[in-house]
């Protein structure tokens, strides 16, 4: 049996019509599994998280270690420090204490997240391949040749030999961001509603279900 191609036409900035590309089936082709692209997206998200947040507990109040009053007679319950989470300006119990958020996700997993996402925006006809990024990096430009092409909220996919000018025109626009071939994730993906891969990183795009980063790009 034979595999079944999965074709696109590429645009250039002008928004004409180019040469017609194949795509890789094992990337592009499958079927989109939104399970596995909301684990991977909150792996990304724990990843990101400082977990930096913390209190002071009984231990590491300074405050003097003299009993506050005499055991008997009082008619108050029996204390020997003010440091205990009773008193105000004592420690805090059991509160937060700094550690990571992140958690391990097997990369096989991670794989298919991306191929989803990838295949996801295929499917809903929201990928561009564009055929070259050369421009004269002026953003009014770029800008009004991205609106006649109909694309808003957009991620950008660059390779290696993405011309310098457009991506300064590109970082003056609203709801565009420029992303390098080497950081595509799935939470950046998503959050957009079109995916644009210039023609020289789509080769290593297309690679993504032989290799993948080992720490999520965030």
């Amino acid at each position: 049996m034979k595999e079944p191609k999965v074709k696109i036409k590429s645009l250039n900035l002008n928004n004409k019509s180019g040469k017609e590309i194949t795509l890789d089936v094992n990337v592009f082709g499958i079927s989109p599994r939104p399970d596995i692209m909301a684990r991977v997206i909150r792996w990304q998200l724990a990843k990101r998280r400082l977990g930096n947040h913390s209190v002071k507990t009984r231990s590491e109040i300074k405050m003097t270690t003299a009993k506050m009053y005499k055991q008997k007679g009082t008619g108050k319950a029996r204390h020997g420090s003010g440091s205990v989470s009773q008193f105000r300006g004592g420690g805090m119990a059991h509160g937060p204490v700094i550690h990571s958020h992140s958690h391990n996700l097997n990369k096989k997993v991670r794989k298919l997240g991306l191929k989803s996402a990838l295949s996801d925006k295929f499917k809903l006809g929201k990928l561009i391949i564009l055929d070259g990024s050369k421009c004269d990096g002026k953003t009014s430009t770029l800008k009004k040749k991205l609106d006649e092409m109909g694309v808003g909220k957009t991620l950008v996919i660059s390779g290696i030999g993405v011309e310098t000018n457009f991506v300064k025109a590109a970082n003056n626009i609203k709801n565009l961001d420029v992303l390098s071939h080497e950081g595509i994730n799935v939470y950046d993906i998503v959050k957009k509603e079109n995916l644009i891969i210039i023609d020289d990183a789509l080769k290593t795009v297309s690679y993504t279900h032989l290799t993948l980063p080992t720490t999520p790009y965030v």
